[in-house]
């Protein structure tokens, strides 16, 4: 069981300035980030059809040469249907494609569906069968216009991108950023048209306007609909792998451009290019909720047994506290829960505030003087949490979690902190992996949300055994609150 958490000390909040790696598309649900409109469309890609009459119109020319061929009708049919099912795969990222980058997988297909046909002719009407001029005939026929066709389709694309190009952030370094904002501008065939720089440091921007707050960001994205953002790796730090996050969950596609590759170096991902900056595509995480059913049967065996098993320990301890403290032994506290949704937590009432707005923003007692013994020592050594047994029973809260907090701090601290408010995608916990870590007390924020974001982007049901085990162990030694 964990005593309540501090406020960090300044010292403790300037140890909290260091950047460290980010998951930059691991989904977080309520990361911060600018408050951009409801979640967009996705961008359409290109509609599939205008190349599949291409390919279907050239089959059809193809054909003619099968003219006074028996069931020509159905071999026609035959040849149309086999080059829409071989006809190759598109490539997202390769955003200025033509008839030639098509070529290769073009004459290859249609070699394939006109020996197909003839396989077929040769096997069902021997008589009939195709002739190596026929073969021939059709096959240049069918390439030349197929070639033609898509060449008419890529290039009406092509017009379209130069003179309708997609707006798109660059975000990253000032310099690296420039540079490829520079590229851009430079090569509009591209179709990708940066309307602003999101960087944290001076220096020049080709031009455009520099980005350095969460509101003009928003302000950028609203008013030239950006559907495009270039990350310029391959650093990218915490506040900015946030954004990167919210813009992918607002409808955003995000790029990784390597900017700094030498042109002798080998792509890892060759074609899916930008300008010929190397990039590829980030994929936000589909939203997986940790835990289920597997969690809560734990939750529910363990502390139901609890309760049972402590219940004359939790009676001596609420007869002690009426005798030295008073009436009124239970406290109750809002606290948020999974999802932002409060929650009444229980605890033995070891300080009683001044009034509400005491009890609600007042950090910590760990100091307090004037506490009775008995409450100190119950504080000391977690005693006083147990009664959270009851809320782990109920659902309000599982035995290992992120540590709830009072809405008054976790609207200061989400503002404040980088992914704390990503704690809530799970229920909270009585203990968790930031406790037994030692970041308890006096300890940082930014600390114990990253850790309380690693718990819940690795869980597993074994981990929340042994928390529980370590938490366990740790209750022989306590430190207290």
């Amino acid at each position: 069981m964990t005593a309540e958490s501090t406020v960090p000390s300044p010292a403790g909040q300037a140890r909290d300035l260091g950047s460290s790696p980010v998951s930059v598309l691991s989904r977080r649900d309520g990361t911060m980030g600018p408050r951009l409109p409801a979640r967009r469309p996705a961008a359409r890609p290109d509609s599939p059809l205008p190349l599949w009459a291409a390919d279907g119109a050239a089959a059809l020319t193809g054909s003619l040469v099968l003219t006074g061929t028996p069931h020509q009708p159905l071999l026609a049919a035959l040849l149309v249907g086999a080059s829409l099912l071989l006809r190759p795969r598109t490539r997202p990222a390769r955003r200025t494609s033509g008839a030639l980058d098509d070529l290769p997988a073009l004459c290859g297909r249609i070699a394939v569906g006109w020996l197909l046909l003839a396989a077929l002719v040769a096997a069902y009407a021997p008589p009939h069968a195709l002739s190596a001029h026929t073969l021939c005939a059709g096959f240049l026929l069918h390439a030349v216009t197929a070639c033609a066709g898509r060449a008419a389709v890529h290039r009406g694309r092509r017009t379209a991108l130069l003179n309708h190009p997609r707006a798109a952030l660059v975000v990253g370094p000032a310099a690296p950023a420039q540079r490829v904002a520079a590229a851009l501008l430079r090569h509009p065939r591209c179709g990708v048209r940066p309307v602003g720089i999101v960087t944290d440091e001076p220096g020049g921007t080709a031009g455009l306007p520099v980005l350095s707050t969460d509101e003009e960001v928003r302000r950028a994205v609203v008013q030239n609909g950006v559907r495009d953002v270039l990350a310029v790796g391959p650093s990218v730090r915490p506040r900015q792998a946030a954004l990167l996050r919210t813009l992918a969950e607002s409808g955003c596609a995000v790029w990784e451009l390597d900017a700094e590759a030498p042109g002798h170096a080998p792509s890892h991902a060759a074609g899916d290019r930008i300008a010929a900056f190397p990039c590829r595509r980030l994929e936000p995480a589909a939203p997986r909720r940790p835990g289920g059913a597997g969690k809560r049967v734990l939750d529910v065996t363990v502390s139901g047994a609890l309760l049972l098993l402590l219940s004359p320990l939790l009676l001596a301890c609420a007869t002690v506290l009426r005798v030295v403290g008073g009436p009124g032994v239970l406290f109750r506290q809002e606290r948020v829960g999974e999802g932002g949704r409060p929650f009444t937590l229980l605890k033995f009432r070891t300080h009683r505030p001044a009034d509400e707005h005491e009890s609600a923003t007042r950090w910590s007692v760990a100091d307090e003087r004037r506490m009775p013994w008995f409450c100190r020592f119950l504080r000391r050594t977690s005693l006083d949490e147990l009664l959270q047994l009851w809320n782990v029973f109920r659902g309000d809260m599982s035995l290992v979690g992120p540590r709830p907090e009072r809405p008054y701090f976790v609207a200061r601290f989400s503002q404040t902190y980088p992914g704390y408010a990503a704690r809530h995608r799970m229920p909270t916990g009585i203990t968790g992996l930031a406790q037994i870590n030692g970041l308890r007390g006096d300890t940082s924020i930014e600390d114990r949300a990253r850790f309380d974001n690693a718990y819940i982007d690795d869980w597993s049901l074994w981990q929340d055994v042994c928390i529980l085990l370590r938490t366990a162990a740790a209750l022989v030694r306590p430190t207290g609150s």
